[in-house]
């Protein structure tokens, strides 16, 4: 035994860390070579240490900042300050081993060429549109949010020169940078904030926005300026550098533009994505220009700024390119930046009453004159002082735009480490101050959109806050009254024809569900109603025209909701500034809009960009905006899901549903750390697809208030999912009684009115074996009556991790009166007459029944299925429509599911509690036809 311990300590002992060894030897950590030693002959390993401890400290900071809604920048530069001497580099021994001196020059070229792909970036961001088509309003207010604090800035600098500055540097050179520091605002930052608070669409944003391009364009060019005063040896050497700068810029507008814009057509590049050689030519372009500018005596970074400005923004162009470039920008290369910019961060600095007093009155005064500026130039035009306060407070965000003036200051030798920190601790303040003072000053409630096509149209203010206040009061009164049905008092159903409805589309495959559904939900003209349209169009024209179906008018209003998931990344970003663009491209708004213009049904297209947290109330504010009576929400079954390979997505508890939110298909992946990365507070560490799925819809069901229909497309792809011309369809429901159930009927009834619809609508109850004389065959179902009795009451109860609808709760009365409406719409709709009416067309298709049995699910899936199969006879395809039933439900169905559940190797929980129970057994037992799941309005009770 002592041998193999002596063994063992001999071995651990010759891989101890070693000396360096200076003779060049290639063993590495093999012949005890310390691989945190730099050496200039292979600098690789220290810099991928150096990005290891870099990517580590800010993701994990950002894990906590993103979720308090502030800007990766922040963890950026925070992480930057840690590693240096303020907090890690205090520890012994850590900045000689990560961050030695004699490779800082090394780093310093990787991030600086980041820097120049990173301002090149920005250029591409820079739509020049906005501003001349707001230059009047957005010209005033960035002028006004420059000058003051320009003023402000040069005022301060005087004592702060005085106090921390040596005379070997010219105070007008750092009067000038105090001055841009001051005046600058983060563009990149800006429209990060503004997408995530959704105010593109906004007064508020679209000024912003003009505001911010044309302050960031200005303030480049005073950085410009500044950079060749300091390097200029005398007033005329830095007048020759400004007209070379001028002239270099003016070649690349008027000359270089067009021959990019030559060339991407040549290429392909506009309509196809960038090709490989135009990508060259533009790199080339790029670093050419950022190296003219440098050796001129300007900064590298103006010139890849400038060669952003002119890259072509056709098709799309400057997004595509953007997306090749910004992952290794954002991930690699910026932080970097900021960890050097952190290494020069010493808060150790301010360790006196003179210097805090200083750092105080930096940030009180850059944040007055910014806000102070802004808000006294939009309130002059005419803004209101809440739309006034929230131009102020974004245009008072600094982010990384002074950070990188600050650190040219530095380098330049115009700052000092002191006066250096204390400016990091003023732009990091006001960043992380933008975000609470809009939601402060500029609530969603008082939020003024002003639709789609903002960007494309001049922003004037509104007239006054009291007239927005009014406004927005009267149509949310507007809403409520349009909205609102007798279900908030759980008695009575609104039984009007679902005619204006909201579709939400994330994915191609969601297009044939849906327009099956539509199809039915709409029925087509009679031919007498065709010909009296057409006599009526020919009379009125004077000429004899061919009828058509997209001649034939239609009551039925469809709103296509394209929802697109905001990520961390720039291009989704531009996407979202765009938007009044992609809603005219995106191919699945524009096969639904022909489906409209085929079938003569009105459709209108919308397109939401927001985080996935936002997803569901997204599709809520835009149901009620819109007056929407029905959200159809499409969910695609295991065989339709594209990332397996045409296979079912195997879920964490052993089933495979494929699930339809942005997020799940698009975006998902198996890796458990991705969603702790991402900062998602809503997926979960490891939660499977179909759980994420479930939180997706479980979220519109709760927060939607209107009516919601979930159309589960169960049909394979292979199969034909919409009617042919002369095909039937045959509907199958299951009524138990409820909100839910009650909705469903109507719907079915409505369906109906199509002449090639049939239904089966069967009402269920519960009894007790020895009760029953006889149970009728499924095939033979009891004819349809009234029963003297009521089903037995039971209130199902869950609790769940994620957000679930929330009733209020019901007393003895509020069911009797569910009840009562129960036997009421089954009365009518049962014992249906012989009169005249507009229902009697769609009655005399529906078969009613009903049936009571000891196991109600197992009826009803055994029902379903005989259905199906007598459906699959005649040619005819089964739809089955269920109401969710989490609502006054009158049947306890938990102990009979979890049974078929185990029979038939059931899935998770999750949705069983999306779906309800009569769904989720049609579900567990394979059934192949489609399923609605409906769910009433849920509106909350006082």
């Amino acid at each position: 035994m002592g041998e193999f311990s002596d063994a063992v300590i001999h071995l651990a002992g010759s891989l101890r860390w070693g000396k360096r060894d200076d003779s060049g030897s290639q063993g590495g950590l093999l012949t005890g070579q310390d691989p945190s030693v730099f050496t200039t002959s292979d600098p690789l390993k220290v810099w991928i240490i150096q990005l290891g401890v870099i990517l580590l400290i800010t993701q994990l900071l950002g894990l906590f900042l993103r979720r308090i809604k502030q800007p990766k920048v922040i963890a950026e530069v925070i992480g930057g300050i840690l590693l240096g001497p303020t907090a890690f580099g205090r520890i012994p021994g850590f900045t000689q081993h990560i961050f030695p001196s004699e490779a800082s020059s090394y780093l310093s070229l990787v991030a600086n060429i980041g820097l120049c792909l990173f301002l090149f970036l920005v250029g591409m961001e820079i739509d020049g549109a906005i501003v001349k088509r707001n230059w009047k309003t957005s010209s005033v207010i960035a002028l006004a949010g420059m000058a003051v604090p320009f003023g402000l800035g040069a005022a301060l600098s005087v004592p702060l020169y005085h106090t921390f500055i040596s005379s070997s540097v010219k105070y007008t050179n750092f009067m000038l940078f105090t001055g841009v520091a001051y005046s600058i605002t983060a563009f990149p930052v800006l429209c990060r904030i503004l997408t995530e608070l959704k105010l593109l669409d906004t007064n508020v944003g679209i000024i912003v926005l003009s505001a911010g391009v044309g302050n960031d364009v200005v303030g480049w060019i005073l950085l410009a300026l500044s950079v060749a005063l300091v390097n200029a040896g005398s007033g005329l050497t830095a007048l020759w550098i400004l007209l070379v700068c001028v002239a270099w810029a003016l070649f690349l507008f008027l000359v270089v533009r067009h021959v990019i814009y030559w060339l991407a057509r040549r290429t392909g590049s506009i309509d196809n994505g960038p090709t490989v050689f135009f990508m060259t030519v533009t790199f080339l372009l790029m670093f050419g220009s950022a190296f003219f500018t440098d050796i001129i005596g300007v900064q590298a970074i103006f010139g890849a700024f400038l060669a952003g400005l002119i890259i072509p923004r056709e098709g799309g162009l400057c997004i595509t390119l953007t997306e090749k470039l910004e992952d290794m920008v954002q991930i690699i290369f910026l932080p970097l930046y900021f960890t050097l910019s952190g290494l020069n961060t010493n808060l150790g600095l301010l360790d006196d009453g003179i210097t805090w007093g200083f750092t105080f009155a930096i940030i009180a005064l850059s944040f007055t004159g910014k806000f102070g500026g802004c808000v006294f130039a939009a309130k002059t035009l005419g803004f209101s002082w809440r739309e006034s306060s929230a131009i102020g407070s974004f245009m008072s965000c600094k982010g990384l735009v002074e950070l990188i003036v600050l650190n040219v200051g530095l380098s330049a030798g115009i700052l000092t480490q002191r006066v250096f920190s204390m400016f990091v601790l003023e732009a990091l303040v006001l960043t992380f101050m933008t975000t609470p003072l809009v939601n402060k000053f500029y609530p969603p409630g008082m939020r003024v959109r002003v639709g789609h096509d903002a960007h494309q149209m001049e922003i004037k203010p509104s007239p006054s806050s009291t007239e927005v206040d009014e406004k927005i009061s009267s149509d949310l009164a507007v809403l409520d009254a349009t909205t609102s049905t007798p279900l908030e008092k759980g008695t009575e159903d609104s039984e009007e024809p679902k005619t204006r409805l909201t579709v939400v589309l994330d994915k191609i495959e969601h297009i044939p569900g849906m327009m099956a559904l539509l199809q039915l939900i709409q029925p087509p003209s009679t031919p007498a109603e065709d010909s009296k349209k057409d006599k009526r169009k020919s009379f009125a024209s004077g000429e004899k025209k061919r009828p058509h179906a997209a001649q034939r008018s239609s009551n039925v209003s469809v709103d296509a909701l394209r929802l697109i998931e905001l990520s961390d990344r720039t291009s989704a970003v531009m996407r979202s500034s765009n938007a009044d663009t992609l809603i005219n491209t995106d191919p699945l708004l524009n096969i639904f809009s022909t489906f409209g213009d085929l079938n003569g049904v009105s459709v209108s297209s919308s397109l939401a960009i927001v985080t996935y947290d936002d997803l569901s109330s997204s599709v809520a504010e835009h149901a009620q905006r819109h007056r929407s009576q029905l959200v159809l929400v499409p969910w695609l079954p295991p065989q339709h899901s594209t990332e397996h390979g045409g296979m079912a997505a195997p879920s964490g508890d052993g089933t495979e549903i494929a699930p339809a939110s942005p997020r799940l298909v698009t975006t998902y992946m198996s890796n458990p750390f991705e969603t702790l990365f991402r900062g998602s507070s809503s997926g979960g560490g490891g939660q499977s697809p179909s759980a994420l799925h479930s939180h997706f819809v479980r979220s519109i069901f709760s927060s939607t208030q209107t009516d919601v229909a979930l159309f589960i497309d169960r049909h394979h792809p292979g199969e034909s999912t919409l009617p042919m011309l002369n095909s039937q369809q045959h509907i199958f429901l299951p009524f138990f009684g409820g909100p839910d159930d009650r909705l469903a009927l109507n719907f079915v009834v409505q369906l109906c009115a199509h002449p090639r619809v049939t239904a089966t609508v069967v009402r269920v109850t519960r009894r007790a074996l020895d009760e029953l004389e006889h149970i009728d065959s499924m095939s033979k179902p009891q004819v349809a009556h009234l029963g003297d009795e009521r089903p037995n009451e039971a209130t199902v109860h869950t609790t769940t991790a994620f957000p679930d609808t929330v009733y209020g709760a019901h007393t003895t009365q509020t069911r009797m009166q569910s009840d009562t409406a129960d036997n009421v719409i089954w009365s009518r709709y049962a014992s249906r007459g012989q009169d005249d009416t507009p229902l009697s067309a769609a009655l005399a298709r529906i078969e009613f029944s009903e049936i009571r049995t000891p196991a109600p699910l197992r009826t009803v899936v055994e029902y379903a299925a005989n259905i199906a199969e007598s459906a699959s006879e005649r040619r005819c395809r089964p739809m089955l429509v269920v109401g969710r039933s989490r609502r006054l439900a009158v049947e306890n169905h938990h102990t009979e599911l979890k049974q078929l559940m185990e029979q038939n190797s059931g899935f998770g929980s999750e949705v069983k509690k999306t779906v309800g129970d009569v769904a989720a057994a049609l579900m567990a037992t394979g059934c192949k036809a489609s399923i609605v799941v409906l769910q009433a309005t849920n509106v909350p009770q006082d």
